[in-house]
């Protein structure tokens, strides 16, 4: 059973900047697409970045572009995502996934992390 264990998140100000990981247990992720979502109370899970196996490929939903940067240590099995000018609408919880046919689709995506807190103040 492949496991992917979140970490990385907390309380900053904004403009602030924090780095999340993802942790695999298995090596065959290393050969998946890796995402990672967000999500607040009573919204729907949003995509919010995607990288390809190799990690020359990524993808990244409008409003994080130029200020979050996904990629990916295959040699750790471990996802990160860099975020940078946070903003209070950042607030969320964000959970890494993995193994997908479609990068920004929640529901085709077989992996997923337990989730990591962050939280944006003005």
């Amino acid at each position: 059973q492949v496991q992917l264990v979140d970490s990385g998140g907390g309380s900053v100000q904004a403009g602030g900047s924090l780095r999340l990981s993802c942790a695999a247990s298995d090596l065959s992720i290393s050969t998946e697409v890796m995402g990672w979502f967000r999500q607040t109370p009573g919204k729907e899970r949003e995509f919010v970045a995607a990288i390809s196996p190799n990690g020359k490929t990524t993808f990244y939903t409008d409003s994080v572009k130029g200020r979050f940067t996904i990629s990916r240590d295959n040699a750790k099995i471990t996802g990160y995502l860099q975020m940078n000018s946070l903003k209070p609408e950042d607030t969320a919880t964000y959970y890494c996934a993995a193994n997908t046919e479609e990068w920004a689709r929640p529901e085709r995506y077989i992996y997923w992390g337990q989730g990591t807190q962050v939280t944006v103040s003005p």
